[in-house]
């Protein structure tokens, strides 16, 4: 009877699915994928395209039609589940944007075929796991980029106030007082590049820039990288947990071996004696 009720395409669905995802096929993809990103790269240099650049296109139209087919046997094996797999719509967008035309109104899309190579982000097990940490820490990060937002209006007022006339294309304005200072939270020629051409007029000056690097490139960028670290241990917790579900606790065992106990006195006829008093029995044997 539950032959009769399982639709006539389960295990052929069932067999599609569990080969296009096994560990051979998928490492064929991440292969292609690799090789897809070289022909692309060499596409860019004049050398390659004059000596090979008919093959380079053919080899890239293969691996194209390599990675429809493989969108299309997902689909095929997951049905409608497919679309609740993010990664599947992740890479369904990536190859789909290789496949509009590459019109005149279109030809920036040339471009963006190098998306392809972010699928070996879900191709590779462990670039999975770090992008969703990521994703898990946009929460705190987002915090934190509010309070480096703050800090910015509040240091790009004061350097505007303070600087802005005699520095006019460094701190003219609070949109050039911020680039100015983001460079400098950068490290990126902060000295002998803008600190120390304005100390020359403003002697002090250094009183306001170094607080500011101290509190941004050295306190809260940190805070960026303590909530990345948190979030990826959170991430190997949690599928560390869901790989020993079921798994019996050490909890579980010392409850297990407690009842042993108690059916074996029973069994004997003899009441189980406390813990303590089987502890200073051991201690005096």
């Amino acid at each position: 009877m539950a032959e009769a009720d399982r639709s006539p395409d389960t295990g052929l669905r069932a067999r599609v699915r569990d080969w296009i995802e096994s560990r051979r096929v998928q490492t064929v993809i991440t292969v292609l994928i690799v090789l897809n990103a070289i022909t692309l790269g060499l596409e860019t240099s004049p050398t390659a395209m004059a000596a090979a650049g008919t093959l380079l296109h053919t080899v890239d139209r293969i691996i194209l039609a390599v990675f429809v087919a493989e969108i299309a046997l997902k689909l095929f094996g997951h049905g409608a589940r497919f679309w609740r797999d993010p990664w599947n719509l992740f890479d369904t967008a990536v190859v789909s944007i290789a496949l509009l035309p590459t019109t005149e109104t279109f030809s920036v899309l040339r471009a963006f075929r190098i998306l392809r190579v972010l699928r070996l982000v879900s191709v590779v097990p462990s670039l999975r796991r770090v992008v969703g940490a990521l994703l898990h820490a946009i929460p705190g990060m987002s915090s934190v980029v509010m309070l480096l937002a703050v800090l910015f209006y509040v240091f790009a007022v004061m350097a505007t106030k303070l600087f802005g006339s005699q520095f006019p294309e460094w701190f003219g304005t609070i949109g050039d007082s911020s680039y100015t200072l983001f460079q400098i939270m950068t490290l990126e020629s902060w000295s002998m590049g803008i600190v120390r051409p304005v100390m020359d007029v403003h002697p002090m000056a250094w009183a306001f820039f170094v607080p500011f690097i101290l509190l941004t490139s050295f306190a809260v960028l940190n805070l960026f990288i303590g909530i990345v670290v948190d979030a990826m241990q959170s991430q190997a917790n949690a599928e560390d947990a869901e790989l020993h579900r079921g798994e019996p606790t050490v909890v579980d065992v010392m409850a297990e071996v407690k009842a042993l106990r108690a059916e074996l006195a029973e069994m004997r006829g003899v009441r189980p004696a406390p813990r303590s008093t089987l502890e200073s029995d051991g201690d005096s044997g």
